[in-house]
């Protein structure tokens, strides 16, 4: 098991598409590689996620954790983008938004990702070089 104490780390949704096209648009921007993943299917995800007193059964959201502070639904999302540097972080602007506001877009999004997007029968499986990136 890799170090799960890394300063950002991602847990998303294995399964789902969408989620794992957010990883590869991340892995593609964050050229210090300084994004860690986890699939919310992992122990090691449930791990992290115990620790932050977030539910680890029927997680709807991906969670970011930063600097030890997690993040979940729309903040999340802003705060990766904001951790990619320019011109991503420009997207941080929407965090002014009303927080009810931008967690109904993304509870939206989520409860139709699936739908939208598909689902894959298994967790992705990431190359030799990705994979040092993931924690389980």
């Amino acid at each position: 098991m890799k170090n799960t104490e890394a300063s950002s780390v991602l847990l998303f949704d294995g399964v789902c598409n969408l989620c794992n096209g957010f990883i590869q648009f991340i892995v593609k921007r964050d050229s210090e590689s300084k994004i860690h993943f986890a699939s919310l299917q992992s122990d090691v995800a449930k791990s992290i996620l115990r620790k932050h007193q977030l539910p680890s059964e029927h997680l709807h959201s991906v969670v970011f954790i930063e600097n030890g502070v997690a993040y979940t639904q729309s903040a999340a999302g802003l705060r990766v983008l904001k951790s990619l540097g320019f011109p991503w972080n420009i997207l941080y602007v929407f965090i002014i938004l009303p927080k009810g506001f931008r967690d109904a877009v993304y509870d939206c999004i989520a409860t139709n990702r699936y739908r939208w997007f598909g689902k894959q029968e298994v967790c992705m499986i990431p190359d030799a070089d990705l994979g040092k990136r993931f924690l389980d």
